[in-house]
């Protein structure tokens, strides 16, 4: 193959120079190494990568192999063929047109094309060298002669006068063959060291990309999160801001209701004054006692008897004194307790207080769900177990969905399985740390899920969730939703917006916590206990099918 031929074939088709560092890709092509990792990393981003020769496509970022033997083609070319053109030396002799010499020689100072060489080098005193301009550097300076060795002693070049009569005469000497090609081997023992600190730089380079890829993936995550969160926070801030203002002016708006109230009072006993005022400036004895509205002046316990006359209103304990009745007309002693304990209470209104209790509860579940959200990051498996599954339960393979089945499922009897309700625990138990886990509830309108110990009954009807002291549940019937612990059910005020249900345990803190994973994410209710043993999963599905979603666990 002629020169030029072979020189096409080691260009790389990126610089369109001669290899350097060559590397192989799995399509068969070769190009320098800068060259190829410049090349994909403009392809980064943009859903995979190519060749930019043929164009084959790679999904993933293609890994780099060494191409060893064109690599050392391309070393045996370029020291066969030094680059003439590049070196701007031309022959001394080709006068009329520029020919690129290939050689020059140092006694005689001039430099050959192929032409001229083949009659220059019939006489063996010639010294030739690469073609170069500066002959002069390759002289010795003090004796004009041509270099020829090397002083060990002093590390430089010297003629054979510098060793025979110069001042680096008796020094130890070597030929510049010999002392080239020590420092080349030298020069390759640290190019070995440096190719082998460059492919570790690779790695770690790969390994920080590969890393960088999974960060913003996560980052993508976690942003969602952080947005979803804050949107709640502001959600929830407005929320509660709305709550104390009207905590707020609803004390004042109570006070002005009582005052509404009692002016109204005021009115009535103004009217019950003028009426006794004129009964009292009567003179016919008889119209007075035959008054019919007498007994509506009396506000007394038994002022509900409309048979009472007007004995019965002024009775006394002896029975005697017609007069002395007079005060139980005005008595308002009895009837003025309740309005007193209203009027001392609001007079005496901790109105702060009630503020700062506002306050401190809607805080308290807002830092609850930043807690939430800051050891949670994503889901696990959580599975059912079967071998506590009531008969008229059915398991799905992958054991996430629980259905109820019409057809007895014929499960043998062991003291781990429902004998009563159509229950299922988890395999998991949970007896420490931060967990959470999701079911969609969208395949039923009637079911109850939520947490209990592993010493939760399995027959009778103190087995289903929440009619024990050792469990706690969210629980749907039609459109009404309750929480339910120890046989006392809570109704929630909203129904659910979404079907599906996250159940998040803080098993330190003691706290079961429901979500409506809305969006944003709305807390339903959180249950606060001490707990005395494990905690299961567990699920009571009378009709429809409930699954699991996920889970996770962040000790």
């Amino acid at each position: 193959m002629a020169s030029g031929d072979l020189r096409a074939e080691l260009e790389c088709s990126v610089c369109l120079n001669i290899y350097t560092d060559p590397v192989i890709l799995r399509c068969g092509h070769n190009f320098c190494r800068v060259c190829i990792d410049r090349v994909l990393d403009t392809q980064e981003g943009s859903g995979g990568y190519s060749c930019p020769e043929c164009r084959e496509k790679f999904p993933d970022r293609p890994a780099l192999h060494r191409n060893i033997t064109l690599r050392n083609i391309v070393e045996n070319f370029l020291s066969a063929q030094p680059d003439r053109e590049e070196s701007g030396v031309f022959c001394t002799h080709c006068v009329d047109t520029p020919v690129p010499a290939v050689r020059s020689c140092l006694l005689c100072e001039v430099s050959l094309c192929d032409k001229h060489l083949r009659v220059h080098k019939n006489s063996p005193e010639h010294i030739l060298c690469d073609p170069t301009l500066s002959m002069e550097s390759r002289k010795c300076s003090v004796h004009k002669k041509i270099l020829e060795y090397y002083c060990t002693e002093d590390v430089t070049c010297i003629c054979v006068s510098c060793c025979m009569i110069g001042e680096h005469k008796g020094h130890e000497m070597e030929s510049l063959d010999e002392a080239s090609e020590k420092k080349k081997e030298t020069l390759r023992n640290v190019l070995q060291k440096l190719l082998t600190m460059r492919e570790e730089m690779e790695e770690r380079v790969q390994s920080l990309q590969e890393h960088r890829r999974k960060v913003e993936e996560e980052a993508a995550g976690d942003t969602e999160r952080v947005t979803v969160l804050f949107r709640d926070l502001r959600r929830r801030l407005e929320d509660l801001e709305k709550r104390v203002l009207k905590e707020i002016s609803g004390r004042a708006e109570r006070i002005s209701i009582f005052i509404r109230d009692l002016e109204i009072k005021k009115e009535e006993l103004s009217r019950k004054m003028r009426h006794i005022e004129e009964l009292c400036n009567m003179t016919d004895p008889l119209t007075v006692l035959q008054e019919s509205d007498t007994g509506d002046l009396c506000d007394t316990e038994d002022g509900d008897d409309e048979e009472s006359d007007t004995g019965d209103l002024c009775d006394t304990e002896d029975g005697d004194d017609e007069e002395s009745d007079t005060g139980d007309l005005c008595d308002t002693e009895d009837g003025d307790n309740e309005d007193r304990e209203r009027y001392e209470e609001l007079l005496h209104d901790g109105g702060g207080l009630d503020v700062a209790g506002v306050l401190h509860t809607g805080l308290s579940d807002i830092i609850t769900e930043v807690n939430v959200y800051s050891y949670i990051q994503g889901a696990a498996d959580i599975l059912l177990d079967v071998n506590t599954a009531h008969n008229n339960l059915l398991i799905s393979d992958d054991r996430k969905t629980v259905s109820k089945s019409d057809i007895n499922q014929n499960h043998p009897k062991t003291p781990e399985r429902f004998q009563y309700c159509s229950q299922v625990l988890s395999s998991q138990s949970f007896s420490s740390g931060r967990h959470y886990w999701e079911v969609d509830v969208g395949g039923s309108d009637r079911w109850r899920v939520g947490m209990c110990y592993p010493s939760i009954e399995r027959g009778g009807g103190e087995s289903v969730i929440g009619r024990n002291k050792m469990s706690w549940g969210l629980d749907r019937d039609g459109n009404q939703y309750w929480v339910i612990h120890d046989n006392n059910k809570i109704p929630l005020p909203t129904n659910l917006s979404s079907n599906r249900v996250r159940i998040y345990l803080d098993y330190e803190a003691g706290r079961i916590s429901f979500y409506d994973l809305c969006d944003p994410i709305r807390h339903l209710h959180t249950f606060t206990t001490t707990f005395t043993e494990p905690l299961h999963a567990v699920l009571w599905v009378p009709k429809g099918c409930i699954k699991i979603c996920g889970g996770k666990l962040d000790m």
